[in-house]
């Protein structure tokens, strides 16, 4: 009866237990975890770019120093700890920079002088995010920033998860979360094939450990509820809804599953969205990720799920994996997440607020990084050239 809790879908444990085994509900009451054996990539010394010949000269400097990270932590045990590579780590101080002139711009252009710059960062790295943009502004903005001269001044570290968030911010502020949604929470549900009603997944553990998914209709369940509705108001139709020959043909098919294929949906992405609403009624938000995967497992929207053995990277094709030693992460439909925005946080239609953009990665550092400093002698631009699979959502 161990409770099953996979890595990005957390537990809790249902009522509905038996003697030989335990039913655990893909659960969004706890903050998602990433891999216990997870370390950031974070070079002691920044690049530079202008030294180097071309953005192969950035590669293999960039995995000896992935070697030494690697070579330490395998010594400790054969399945070594994971190394995660961000853009604000590999590209610091310049992707921090980039932010942060983004944050100045906007800043100064609605609100400057009256209002004090205020910027929310819900994170999970090192911090080097804001460090660089208090630099930036250090360095570039002759003006009071609730005097960003002095870190430890201006800066207050909030040690509370954004879902458990309760003190109401009146004030205009930037919300930030950079590389930190696709570790969000996500619930399972594939569709009955004869009525198209949504069902949620759950996981059963036996007695030898071994998990398999059952599913119950949606139900009482109003969080999920309230996620469809608002979906369908938006006008998005899933993909397993859409392939309405290939579903009218399961029907007549002898031994043909009942449901659809998988759907991951972003249940704690809508949470935040909620949250945003409700204590931030005056924010802009930044938020960046990854908008598609490799080697993902099955299913729409679905997750990658990956260990790291013996210096190698080895994908998985299923999300129910031990606990503790596999990195689960999501891809975000930054398309979507545009149009439930709008509707949750603006109260108004798909698409009908110019305020509101969805940009590629490249798109954004064109536009706000300082590209002379991250091109190298050959004239290559390692900070555009890399990321291809991340977007960003800005207000």
């Amino acid at each position: 009866d161990t409770p099953f809790c996979p890595e990005g879908l957390e537990k809790d444990i249902s009522p509905q237990t038996g003697s030989h085994n335990s039913l655990v509900r893909l659960d969004r009451n706890v903050v998602p975890r990433f891999s216990k054996q997870a370390v950031i990539f974070s070079p002691e010394t920044d690049f530079d770019f202008n030294r180097m010949q071309d953005h192969l000269e950035f590669m293999i400097e960039l995995a000896k120093l992935y070697k030494e990270i690697e070579g330490d932590v395998d010594e400790v045990d054969e399945v070594a700890r994971q190394v995660w590579h961000t853009p604000t780590e590999l590209f610091k101080p310049w992707y921090g920079f980039a932010i942060a002139k983004y944050l100045v711009s906007e800043y100064k252009l609605n609100h400057f002088p009256h209002k004090d710059l205020i910027i929310y960062e819900m994170r999970a790295g090192n911090g080097t995010l804001m460090l660089n943009i208090l630099d930036y502004i250090q360095q570039n903005e002759p003006m009071d920033v609730r005097d960003a001269k002095d870190h430890n001044r201006c800066v207050t570290v909030i040690n509370k998860s954004i879902f458990d968030w309760d003190v109401h911010v009146p004030e205009h502020c930037f919300f930030l979360g950079m590389e930190v949604i696709d570790n969000f929470a996500h619930d399972l549900i594939r569709y009955d094939i004869n009525t198209l009603e949504p069902r949620q997944a759950l996981v059963s553990t036996d007695a030898n450990g071994e998990y398999t998914e059952i599913y119950e209709p949606v139900g009482q369940d109003s969080l999920i509820s309230r996620y469809l509705a608002t979906r369908k108001e938006v006008g998005y139709r899933s993909p397993v809804l859409s392939r309405k020959l290939w579903n009218a043909l399961l029907k007549n098919m002898p031994l043909a599953p009942n449901l659809t294929a998988p759907e991951f949906i972003p249940i704690k992405l809508f949470m935040l969205l909620e949250t945003l609403k409700t204590h931030f009624p005056q924010h802009q938000l930044v938020l960046s990720d990854f908008s598609s995967l490799p080697d993902s497992i099955d299913g729409v929207d679905a997750p990658v799920a990956q260990t790291h053995y013996k210096a190698t990277m080895v994908p998985c094709f299923t999300y129910m994996v031990q606990p503790g030693w596999f990195d689960i992460f999501f891809p975000t439909n930054f398309e979507l997440l545009r149009d439930m925005y709008l509707r949750v946080c603006r109260g108004t239609g798909a698409g009908n607020d110019k305020g509101v953009r969805v940009l590629i990665h490249r798109e954004f550092c064109e536009r706000y990084g300082d590209i002379e400093r991250t091109t190298t002698r050959g004239g290559e631009n390692p900070i555009l050239m890399y990321y291809e699979n991340m977007k960003m959502i800005l207000t």
